[in-house]
């Protein structure tokens, strides 16, 4: 195995939004290569993790390091930088309804002027041939897609620039079962084939074990279990076993508002 730094180091965490915690001092190692799943119920901190190492959001203190660059402390243009050499696909694909298919699938090439336009119609085609896509859909609109073929493109955007970390907000969120199990499918081809680090974040069971190497659960802003994704049905602890099994009864109880 290799002693090499991880690709994304994070430590000591912490996030707040008025009194509520949540982020609460979060660590995390993901390796190079590696499909890193995290699960945890809605407002456990997963999205919020997330942003902080997208920058969209700025933590209250901790670090986030990539390739041991500390992205916290980095210049606003080196930043920039690092955000470049990361793919997303967003919940809901994200994608821009004015656009056609082939401009959505190329918006950062375009943004950053990578590419001109006549060569990223092109680039568009053959990403989207990656992702199961005729070329020809790239004439259309987002609207004239169906959902899958919208997480597709959203996939082929992600992709695009051929990125060394790739996040997965939710990806089957929306798909029916076995829709959900061809984009997983999808997600795992072009990781390995980019060699990229992934991490995802997903309340489908069956995703995260399809698409997962390793996985972690966070529960009130805290990684409270990390071990094989193909471990996350019999972990041996009994927060991550209610979760992952969908049991009423456990340690997990639901709060209500006053």
């Amino acid at each position: 195995m290799s002693t090499s730094l991880p690709k994304i180091r994070i430590r000591d965490l912490h996030k707040s939004f008025g009194t509520k915690k949540v982020l609460d001092g979060v660590n995390l190692d993901v390796a190079q290569g590696t499909s890193f799943v995290i699960i945890g119920g809605s407002g456990s901190g997963k999205s919020v993790l997330l942003r902080c190492i997208l920058g969209l959001i700025i933590p209250d203190s901790g670090s986030i390091e990539i390739d041991g660059e500390n992205i916290l402390t980095a210049t606003d243009k080196r930043r920039e930088a690092l955000r470049g050499e990361i793919g997303m696909l967003f919940q809901n694909a994200a994608l821009f309804d004015s656009l056609p298919v082939w401009e959505n699938v190329t918006f950062g090439l375009l943004a950053r002027k990578r590419l001109k336009r006549p060569q990223a119609r092109e680039h568009a085609g053959s990403i989207l041939a990656q992702v199961g896509l005729d070329p020809s859909v790239g004439d259309l609109y987002p609207s004239e897609l169906s959902g899958g073929m919208q997480k597709r493109v959203g996939l082929a955007r992600a992709i695009a620039a051929t990125p060394n970390i790739l996040f997965f907000d939710e990806p089957t969120t929306g798909l029916d079962p076995i829709m959900g199990a061809v984009i997983d499918g999808l997600i795992v081809d072009c990781v390995k084939k980019l060699g990229s680090t992934a991490i995802a974040i997903t309340h489908d069971m069956a995703s995260a074990q399809r698409i997962g190497d390793e996985a972690a659960m966070l529960y009130k802003g805290q990684l409270i279990w990390q071990g094989p994704a193909s471990s996350l049905m019999h972990s041996g602890n009994a927060m991550v076993d209610q979760f992952t099994h969908g049991r009423r009864e456990g340690p997990i109880t639901m709060e209500l508002r006053k």
